[in-house]
């Protein structure tokens, strides 16, 4: 199985971390939390270029490698980054799981280090009569964006067991085999032949 996490990022305070999970050549599941965003639909997308050196704008357009129209994800006429929108509630928060098959997290199409981007208002589908509608949906500003990669994956299992500790045998996968001495506040510290380190 293949991993990936986007921490995204954004200079009008909204905040979320997104997970990619993919098995073998089957779909990739997208699950993610947002915060800071006003309620209602909000367009998500993959786009092309993993560049934030001035923020989400430059990002490029939507991830179109084989060349079609704006659409919607269950269309058979969408860019391969048309993930459609995320469903924010009154309280500016939105928790979602979205299962698509051309986001993929290897080979020569893999999203894995290509932005992915929220929008500040609904993504139309490609229908929305709009000139930009079967470009990018219309779907407004770019509030936020993060890379998805697999080091960020790694990083947030590591904390995740950390989390997860509660005795020392809850470590023992961590600490690769290393007699563990102590879990403390979440935290392993592993005692490997007399070289004692922290999880940390």
């Amino acid at each position: 199985m293949v991993k990936a996490v986007a921490v995204l990022n954004s200079s009008e305070g909204v905040s979320g971390t997104i997970f990619f999970t993919q098995e073998g050549d089957g779909p990739t599941t997208v699950t993610g939390n947002l915060s800071g965003l006003k309620p209602g639909l909000h367009g998500f997308h993959v786009h092309a270029l993993g560049d934030t050196t001035n923020g989400c704008m430059s990002t490029g357009p939507h991830f179109n490698p084989v060349g079609k129209e704006h659409g919607a994800p269950e269309d058979e006429n969408r860019h391969a980054g048309d993930l459609g929108n995320v469903t924010v509630g009154d309280d500016g928060t939105a928790t979602f799981t979205i299962i698509d098959k051309q986001i993929p997290l290897t080979g020569p199409h893999s999203i894995i280090g290509r932005a992915v981007v929220v929008h500040g208002d609904p993504d139309d589908l490609g229908k929305g009569g709009h000139e930009l509608s079967k470009t990018t949906g219309n779907a407004g500003g770019r509030v936020a964006c993060g890379l998805p990669n697999e080091a960020n994956a790694r990083e947030f299992s590591i904390k995740q067991q950390q989390r997860q500790c509660r005795v020392p045998s809850d470590c023992t996968s961590l600490c690769h085999g290393c007699t563990v001495t102590q879990c403390t506040a979440g935290r392993c510290v592993c005692n490997c032949a007399s070289t004692i380190r922290s999880t940390s």
